[in-house]
C-alpha cells in the first residue's frame, strides 16, 4: 500500500488513442489515473477501456476513473494531454481545473511549438512539458484502442517555475520515470525544440501522404515513386531544422525510413482525422515549421506544396 500512496495522481485530458493507451498502462502499473472524456464518457464509464495490443496482448481497465467535467476530477500532480493540437486554446480551463498548483502538464502531441499557444493561458506555477510519442496506435471506437507497434515517449521541459537546468532536468526525469515504471521506454530530452524537429522528419511525409495518396505505410514504402518523395520530404525537414539551428544527426532520416519499412501497415493519425472529417493538424505539423524555416532564410518547396494540397483537401472535407 505504501508504494501506491507515494505515486503521483495522474490525469488524462483527452482519452483517445494516445491518452487512453498511456493512461491504461500507467493505471495497470499502480498509478492513480483519472480520465476526462466528452462524447465517449457514458460508453467508457460503462465498459471501461480496452486495448488490443500487438506488443502487450489484450488489456482492459474496468472500471476506469472517468469524468465528464474537469471540476469533478481530483487535483492531479501530472496531467497528460492527448488531444489534437487543433483544440489546445480551449484546453486551458480544464487543465487549470484539474491541476494541483504546481502540477506538471505534459503535451503528448505532434508538431512544432505546440506548447506556445497554451503557455500564456496557464498559471505561472504550472510546469509545461512536451512529450514525443513513437507509437503506432489508433482508436477503433468509444474506449476501444488498437496498438500495433512501438510505444516510447521522450520528454522535455518547455517552461514554468523551474529555472535552473538541474531543476528542469529533475522534473523531466520524473516524467520519464512515470512511463518507465509502466514498462514504456522513455528518455529525457535536453532540447525539446530540436526533438520536435526530429519527430517532424517522420510526421511531415507520412501524415500528409497518407491523406494525399490514400495509403498506409506499407504501400507507401512499397512504391518506388512514393519512396523517393518520402526521402525528399525527410531531407527538407532536416534542412529546415539545420537552418533553425538544430543539427539532426546524419543517418537519422535513413533510420526512420528503414524503421517504417519494418512496421506493420500503419495509417497515421492525420488520415484518421481526415476519414472522420475532423480538422487536420496542419498548423502545428506544417505551417509552423515552414514559417520557422522561412524566417531563417530556408525555403522548403516540397513541404510547402504538400501543405497547400492538404489545406485544399481539409477545406473540402470539412
Amino acid at each position: 500500500m505504501s508504494e501506491t500512496v507515494n505515486k503521483p495522481v495522474v490525469g488524462i485530458i483527452g482519452t483517445g488513442a494516445i491518452g487512453g493507451f498511456y493512461g491504461v498502462m500507467l493505471a495497470r502499473a499502480g498509478f492513480d489515473v483519472h480520465f476526462l472524456l466528452r462524447s465517449e464518457f457514458c460508453a467508457v464509464a460503462e465498459r471501461g477501456l480496452q486495448i488490443n495490443s500487438a506488443v502487450h496482448g489484450p488489456l482492459t481497465l474496468h472500471p476506469a476513473n472517468t469524468y465528464s467535467a474537469a471540476e469533478d476530477m481530483p487535483p492531479c500532480d501530472w496531467l497528460l494531454v492527448g488531444t489534437k493540437t487543433t483544440s489546445n486554446v480551449g484546453l486551458a480551463p480544464a487543465i487549470i481545473q484539474a491541476a494541483k498548483p504546481d502540477a506538471k502538464v505534459l503535451l503528448l502531441q505532434n508538431g512544432l511549438d505546440v506548447e506556445d499557444s497554451l503557455r500564456p493561458l496557464l498559471a505561472d506555477s504550472l510546469h509545461l512539458l512536451g512529450g514525443l510519442c513513437l507509437i503506432c496506435v489508433h482508436r477503433d471506437g468509444p474506449g476501444l484502442i488498437t496498438h500495433q507497434a512501438l510505444g516510447a515517449v521522450n520528454v522535455g521541459y518547455h517552461s514554468g517555475p523551474a529555472i535552473a537546468d538541474a531543476a528542469r532536468q529533475a522534473i523531466v526525469e520524473e516524467g520519464a520515470g512515470l512511463f518507465r515504471a509502466a514498462g514504456i521506454d522513455s528518455q529525457a530530452m535536453a532540447n525539446l525544440h530540436q526533438a520536435r524537429w526530429q519527430k517532424l522528419v517522420w510526421n511531415i511525409p507520412y501524415n500528409g501522404l497518407s491523406v494525399l495518396l490514400g495509403a498506409g505505410t506499407t504501400p507507401l514504402m512499397a512504391d518506388a515513386d512514393s519512396r523517393v518523395l518520402i526521402q525528399a520530404l525527410m531531407a527538407e525537414v532536416v534542412r529546415g531544422a539545420k537552418a533553425c539551428g538544430h543539427d539532426i544527426a546524419p543517418g537519422y532520416a535513413d533510420y526512420l525510413f528503414t524503421m517504417t519499412e519494418k512496421m506493420p501497415d500503419y495509417w497515421p493519425s492525420m488520415y484518421h482525422d481526415f476519414r472522420h472529417k475532423r480538422p487536420l493538424e496542419l498548423e502545428a505539423i506544417y505551417a509552423r515549421p515552414l514559417a520557422a524555416a522561412k524566417a531563417a532564410g530556408c525555403e522548403l518547396s516540397r513541404i510547402d506544396a504538400l501543405y497547400r494540397s492538404l489545406c485544399f483537401i481539409d477545406r473540402g472535407n470539412l
